[in-house]
């Protein structure tokens, strides 16, 4: 059995080869082309690719069936970054400077839509019907929508939430399972409808995503805190400066003393903060047992993820699922 890193690397490879050959990033104008591929040919570790393809097979059916589903879902994540960047005032993605850092608003909005209208164009060009029926590719395309809908309604909470004072541990959870979750989700139902799942294998293999999408976001957020800045490619603490109100910060305040809570209160969402002060508000944070938290709750979500995928034969492929549950808790960027 070839090592996880082994396979998503091969998987990433495959999309990375599929999406130069299905997108014309030479098209005019050249400058939007550009931009859409930008943050892609910056590198990242092709996860939603990775779930979609292995669940295509868990189920027993031919991956490259769904390698048009995979690029496709990829280049909706990208998108998805692309626009966040903006929504944030983001200057750095993947170590690169973001695409409206890089090229200006104007460009980055269409370029991120320009993505999002790829996504469809490339599944329903791209996904051969002799093999996937149509009824099957609607159904993607139903899922596709679907959790686009749902991650748009996260993102917009999160923007929210940076300018409200209380935001409980049931709403940020809810803001998540939208804004990272609903991809991940979106990514093993999909990778499952399109190997011809059942009803039931669908909803557990879409539950292994949604409890993956939990906890890979939890983990981003405390890496937010803790990782080293060079491997994390961004400013760490930055989720403090924008005020992001994430399950460690409504944690800490919920938790914290009056002058502790002031503290914090005082960095978050702080443009201007030094390095010093952000420092201190992370270590006062991490003091009231806040991260510690956090990644109990990630360690659940993979439990739970995990558990969904009993039902299913002990294949190589699902035994691949289960490694990557562990690799997004162990991750370390």
């Amino acid at each position: 059995m070839s090592s996880l890193s082994s396979q998503i690397i091969e998987s990433a490879e495959k999309v990375n080869k599929f999406i130069k050959k299905v997108v014309d990033f030479d098209s005019e104008p050249k400058n939007l082309y550009i931009a859409a591929r930008h943050i892609i040919d910056a590198g990242g570790k092709r996860l939603r690719p990775f779930i979609v393809l292995k669940c295509c097979k868990l189920v027993g059916g031919n991956e490259e069936d769904a390698l048009a589903t995979a690029a496709s879902l990829e280049l909706l994540h990208t998108f998805t970054l692309i626009h966040d960047d903006i929504m944030d005032q983001d200057e750095k993605r993947r170590g690169v400077p973001s695409v409206h850092a890089k090229w200006g608003l104007p460009i980055a909005i269409i370029a991120g839509d320009l993505l999002f209208a790829k996504v469809y164009d490339v599944i329903i060009k791209n996904t051969d019907s002799s093999n996937v029926t149509p009824k099957r590719i609607l159904k993607v395309l139903q899922e596709i929508s679907e959790a686009t809908i749902v991650l748009c309604e996260g993102q917009a909470r999160d923007m929210i939430f940076e300018n409200k004072e209380t935001v409980s541990e049931s709403e940020y959870l809810e803001m998540i399972e939208g804004k990272t979750a609903a991809l991940f989700e979106a990514s093993a139902k999909c990778g499952g409808l399109l190997g011809g799942a059942k009803t039931s294998q669908a909803k557990r293999l879409g539950e292994f995503g949604r409890y993956s999408g939990i906890a890979f976001q939890i983990i981003d957020d405390i890496l937010a805190l803790t990782a080293d800045e060079k491997v994390l490619k961004k400013p760490v603490g930055n989720d403090i400066r924008e005020g992001k109100r994430t399950l460690i910060v409504v944690h800490a305040l919920e938790h914290a003393s009056e002058i502790q809570r002031k503290q914090i209160i005082d960095t978050l969402g702080n443009k201007d903060a030094s390095s010093e002060q952000i420092r201190a508000s992370i270590e006062l944070i991490d003091s009231l047992g806040s991260i510690k938290f956090a990644k109990k709750l990630a360690e659940n979500y993979i439990k739970k993820a995990k558990k969904t995928l009993s039902i299913f034969p002990a294949t190589e492929d699902r035994e691949a699922l289960i490694n990557l549950a562990d690799l997004i808790f162990d991750r370390q960027n």
